[in-house]
């Protein structure tokens, strides 16, 4: 397997990933969409490429402007999931798509883990092209999300009240893009991207299944909490006709699972083209 690295041109810095190739004839394509601080080359997005080209599935594995933590963008200029936004992630996905549709000539099926996972399940609900939609432990998304993951030891902990205060002012001070230090996961943050993420909300994950009319596949580890990875009520809410699958001793990045994962999803996925 052969990977091609490409750019996608956006209206700052460029995106960067891996363009893979089907196996003999294209039988469809798929956009790999990274988890929150991801990138590329771990996770999903790596090793679902291979059982995807071997049933002619063409991949696009990219960075989102919001991969890792912090990054080195030209010269000294920082990015990265320290200041990302929704909206940003949104058009990203958009962006990505519409590269990966001229270069196989079709709209590709989207494929998202955790944080790509819930921006997988905004995309299939605003392109009805989009022939079907896979979604990895999606986390529920919404308003909520700030506070389910802080009271599940992640983001802001206990500290929500003071970090938002903190964040507030720093905006006020014209110090958006300045960094704070968070007590959990993803421990590094701007001012802007913190009160977007805890205030604003993300997209809704539930709310977007009444939408989405194609086929889904909600896969999740039973390690994970459904209220945060709600796969059975996304299908029960979903438009289009949605599979729930929940994996045996399984977390949520399906460590020891990610062969048996791969195979479902490339089935799955092929099936639907």
């Amino acid at each position: 397997m052969l990977a091609e690295l490409v750019t996608i041109e956006t209206d700052s810095e460029p995106m960067h990933g891996a363009f893979y190739a089907a196996d003999g004839e294209m039988r469809g394509a798929a956009l790999l969409m990274h988890g929150n601080c991801h990138n590329f080359y771990t996770g999903p997005s790596r090793f679902l490429p291979p059982a995807l080209v071997k049933r002619g599935i063409a991949c696009l594995a990219f960075n989102r402007r919001g991969h890792d933590m912090v990054t080195s963008l030209g010269g000294r200029d920082i990015g990265g999931g320290a200041f990302q936004t929704a909206a940003q992630a949104v058009e990203d996905d958009r962006i990505a798509a519409a590269w990966l549709k001229a270069r196989c000539g079709r709209a590709p099926l989207v494929i998202g883990h955790s944080n790509g996972g819930m921006l997988a399940a905004q995309h299939a609900a605003d392109d009805a092209d989009t022939p079907a939609v896979v979604l990895l432990s999606a986390h529920c998304g919404g308003r909520d999300i700030a506070a389910l993951n802080s009271g599940n030891g992640l983001f802001a902990l206990d500290r929500t009240e003071e970090l938002t205060a903190q964040a507030h002012k720093m905006v006020a001070e014209g110090r958006g893009r300045d960094l704070m230090l968070l007590p959990g996961w993803w421990w590094v943050i701007s001012a802007e991207s913190f009160l977007d993420y805890a205030l604003t909300g993300t997209p809704d994950t539930v709310a977007n299944a009444a939408r989405i009319l194609c086929p889904s596949l909600y896969i999740r580890g039973d390690k994970e909490r459904p209220d945060i990875y709600p796969a059975e009520l996304f299908a029960e809410r979903a438009a289009g006709r949605c599979e729930a699958r929940v994996l045996p001793d399984c977390d949520h990045f399906y460590t020891g699972h990610e062969a048996e994962v791969a195979e479902m999803v490339a089935e799955w996925s092929a099936a639907r083209l």
